[in-house]
């Protein structure tokens, strides 16, 4: 089949081939091409099948149209939920997104970003991995556009949308607080990422601003590659010392799984023997006889705004926006109240 050119639908249209040209590449208004003629190109594109030559189109407005993306464990419900509310509101801003997931790994996250600059990606949206701020540097140096999403360095000065990690976690504690919970436990991973150290810090403002005793044995922080075995031992141990827990916040989804899995081989009964509230959700509660409470990311939201902030920087608008987020409270039967 013969390729269509836009020679083909001027013939077509009896029209220029630049009037063509300016109407196809969104120019229509701006070099003042009639409304009727600017309806007959677009009808005449669909007609013939026109399809434009992106690599050519690529070369004369040095822009590829295409986000790179990059997140932390494709397997998680936020990777997956993010990457969906991101490549709709690029495909609505008529970019393409390529993704990849670094596994946690900060090899791996800068071979990653690496590759996608040298694909000539627009611009990236990341989700660093930890230890990554070496890559996020020479970025910053390179001058490629980027935004990134739910984890941010705060000693490196780079647009961002994330979460209110820190108020998310004190509204947890405070809810846990006032269905009359009062030996509140919480349970996170081993980390130098800021998000997760916020969600510590909630934690704790949290208990002393309620005047609550505070126990170091109630504040785990499990090995992020030894989930099982440490989950083990910590819940054993919240429940089998001379003071219990009446309750058990998860500051990840990954680890109420882990929790509730634990719990299940003890026998323990949800929420008679111990309230559950986790940060996140997880597909996997829909699996469990007890609907957990939990908060929820706005992830629709977070997705527009990394797109939308992105775009303005591919632009060259001056934007420096460093955005957050409030969760929503999902409110199951897993807590007493």
């Amino acid at each position: 089949m013969k390729k269509v050119l836009l020679k083909d639908i001027a013939q077509h249209v009896g029209v220029s081939t630049a009037l063509v040209s300016y109407v196809l590449n969104g120019q229509a208004e701006e070099k003042q091409v009639s409304k009727e003629n600017a309806e007959k190109i677009r009808l005449a594109a669909i007609e013939l099948n026109y399809q434009p030559n992106q690599v050519a189109k690529s070369l004369r407005t040095q822009k590829t149209h295409t986000i790179g993306l990059v997140v932390a464990d494709i397997n998680y419900r936020f990777s997956t939920g993010i990457t969906r509310a991101i490549e709709a509101e690029a495909k609505r801003r008529n970019f393409t997104v390529i993704y990849g997931s670094s596994d946690e790994d900060a090899q791996k996250f800068s071979q990653l970003t690496n590759v996608l600059v040298n694909r000539q990606v627009d611009g990236l949206i990341l989700v660093p991995s930890e230890d990554s701020e070496e890559q996020i540097v020479l970025l910053q140096q390179s001058g490629t556009p980027f935004v990134l999403v739910d984890r941010y360095f705060p000693n490196i000065d780079t647009n961002y949308v994330a979460l209110d990690n820190y108020q998310a976690t004190y509204d947890a504690v405070s809810y846990l607080v006032k269905t009359g919970h009062k030996k509140i436990s919480f349970i996170n991973l081993e980390t130098s990422l800021f998000h997760l150290l916020e969600r510590d810090r909630g934690y704790r403002d949290a208990l002393k601003d309620h005047h609550l005793e505070t126990n170091p044995e109630w504040m785990r922080h499990l090995r992020p590659q030894h989930i099982k075995e440490d989950m083990e031992l910590a819940t054993r141990q919240l429940l089998e010392r001379g003071n219990p827990s009446d309750a058990v916040l998860f500051a990840t989804d990954r680890l109420s799984i882990a929790g509730l899995k634990q719990f299940n081989d003890y026998g323990i009964r949800i929420p008679k023997d111990i309230s559950v509230m986790s940060f996140d959700e997880a597909d996997a509660f829909d699996l469990f006889y007890c609907p957990i409470s939990h908060s929820r990311q706005p992830l629709e939201k977070m997705g527009e705004a990394a797109v939308d902030i992105l775009v303005d920087l591919i632009n060259k608008e001056n934007t420096h926006k460093q955005l957050y987020f409030r969760t929503d409270f999902i409110a199951g039967k897993s807590c007493r109240e």
